[in-house]
C-alpha cells in the first residue's frame, strides 16, 4: 500500500497500533477490544478520495472487520522547527 500512495504524491503517513471494536468484537474474551493499526495522513481535500480509494483497494477482503476509512478536515498545521505554518503543497 506504501507504494501506492507514494505513486499517487503522498508525501508521508503515520501508523500506530491501537485497540477498539466496531463491527467486529471478539465476544469470547473479557476484553472486546481487538488490535488495529491507524493510519493517519495529511493530504488536500482534492486528493482524499483518491487516497481513500487505494487503502480500501490494499485492505478489502470482504469480510467484517476490514476497518473504516474516514476523511476529517484539518484547519491548519504548524511546524514546530519553523514555528510557521505549512503551506499548500508541503505536506
Amino acid at each position: 500500500m506504501e507504494k501506492q500512495l507514494q505513486k499517487i504524491g503522498v508525501k508521508g503517513l503515520t501508523i500506530t497500533q491501537v485497540s477498539g471494536y466496531g463491527e467486529y468484537k471478539d465476544f469470547l474474551r473479557e476484553n472486546w477490544l481487538v488490535p488495529h493499526a491507524r493510519i493517519e495522513i495529511f493530504a488536500p481535500k482534492t486528493k482524499a478520495d483518491i487516497i481513500a480509494d487505494v487503502i480500501m483497494e490494499a485492505a478489502h477482503t470482504g469480510m467484517a472487520g476490514n476497518g473504516i476509512v474516514s476523511v476529517l478536515p484539518v484547519e491548519k498545521i504548524y511546524r514546530i522547527r519553523t514555528k510557521s505554518e505549512a503551506k499548500a503543497g508541503e505536506i
